[in-house]
């Protein structure tokens, strides 16, 4: 009979993938074991696991009549955990994307709570049904298991007050109207790993670019973050793969006085037709995007690298200068191209890249006599998931 190790899982779902990993606990410290995911669900869905060291565990792809949503790839998650005679399951960790006004500390999932964020799923159509459903099917499953949410807010809690407002009468603050900001948890992340791999600039002035699916920039100033592009909802700022980013309100008036559209109507066009997606007509995947020779495409990528570079101006305006620059996330650390195009919009500020360098996966990739230090850095949100989760169970003393 093996050996039991007690184990944390962390889940992050997102709006098409499952990831997932799953940490020993040993004492106050953790050892990833496993490192998963389930990816393209409902388009090509396949599912690999690899253990701690890299190596696969599993590969598997399966038909979309096999994993055609969500709630069929959480099942499938579950039957791999299940088949894991050496862990003894402690806890689940959670990434959950929006944890409105009153959510800015890891807290412990229960009925109420769980209703309380169900309430925030009109401001993350994409993301927060999906933190939710594994966590109602595990409170199902194992009703006793502690879970514990983790928030994509959290990190800019930091904000000053005159921050995070908008230019409305108070009373809609109060209600929760207000800049949230998102992918705080990657943000985190990459500000703890630059006291490792980047300590000269882990404490100043710092703009890091989670792009990806969703896509979104950060501005650092001693490790905490004063600035980001998104607001009360993950469709603010920067243009994505599907969704347009930043929005003249006035065309949402327009949509729905003149063209007849409803909310609901208006709600998909902007979360699942737009970004690059509905730009090109073609894909919402950079990868695809430049590969392709069409001038629609060619139009949806200059948009995307003109809106990043507007925004790169106005966090390093809000630090009142900018020390290093980090690219981190699916489209951040893996194309060469996008970090060229996008450093090259702030030289202004003295930016040079090292090409060789960006093009062969270096750590750092800008030039020794850069004025701003670049790095590549990816992120991890599963581990800081685990580590915020461990802390509080021994805290409130679970283990």
């Amino acid at each position: 009979m093996p050996t039991k190790n007690d184990a944390l899982l962390v889940v992050n779902a997102g709006s098409s993938s499952l990831k997932f990993q799953i940490f020993k606990i040993s004492g106050q410290s953790l050892e990833r074991l496993q490192r998963g995911q389930i990816d393209s669900i409902g388009v090509r869905p396949s599912f690999s696991v690899r253990d701690g060291g890299g190596n696969s565990l599993a590969s598997q792809a399966w038909s979309v009549d096999e994993v055609p949503d969500l709630p069929t790839a959480i099942s499938k998650l579950a039957a791999w955990i299940e088949s894991l005679d050496e862990i003894n399951l402690c806890a689940l960790g959670h990434r959950v994307v929006h944890g409105g006004p009153n959510f800015s500390t890891p807290v412990l999932i229960n009925s109420d709570v769980l209703n309380k964020l169900s309430a925030y799923q009109e401001l993350a159509p994409l993301h927060q049904p999906n933190s939710l459903a594994p966590i109602r099917l595990a409170m199902e499953l194992a009703p006793d298991l502690p879970q514990i949410a983790c928030f994509d807010t959290a990190f800019h809690r930091s904000h000053q007050t005159h921050t995070e407002r908008y230019a409305l009468p108070e009373k809609y603050y109060l209600q929760g109207v207000r800049r949230y900001g998102f992918h705080g948890l990657s943000y985190d992340y990459i500000s703890r790993q630059l006291t490792k791999v980047a300590p000269e600039i882990s404490d100043a002035r710092v703009i890091v670019a989670h792009l990806g699916s969703g896509a979104s920039l950060c501005a650092l100033k001693d490790g905490k973050s004063v600035e980001t592009t998104m607001g009360f909802t993950a469709l603010d700022g920067l243009p994505m793969s599907t969704r347009s980013g930043q929005l003249d309100p006035g065309v949402v008036m327009y949509l729905v006085s003149h063209m007849g559209m409803s909310i609901a109507e208006v709600t998909q066009l902007l979360y699942h037709e737009s970004g690059l997606k509905g730009m090109s007509g073609i894909s919402h995947d950079m990868r695809e995007l430049l590969a392709s020779g069409d001038a629609r495409a060619k139009l949806a990528i200059d948009h995307f690298i003109h809106r990043c570079g507007l925004y790169v101006g106005m966090l390093a305006a809000a630090m009142n200068g900018i020390d290093g620059f980090v690219f981190t996330a699916g489209i951040g650390e893996n194309s060469p191209v996008i970090r060229s195009r996008l450093a090259r919009t702030f030289r202004w500020l003295g930016a040079t890249l090292n090409e060789d360098a960006n093009v062969s996966g270096a750590l750092k990739i800008s030039k020794p006599d850069s004025k701003i230090a670049i790095y590549v850095v990816p992120t991890d949100e599963e581990l800081i998931i685990a580590n915020e989760t461990l802390s509080f169970l021994k805290a409130n003393r679970f283990i």
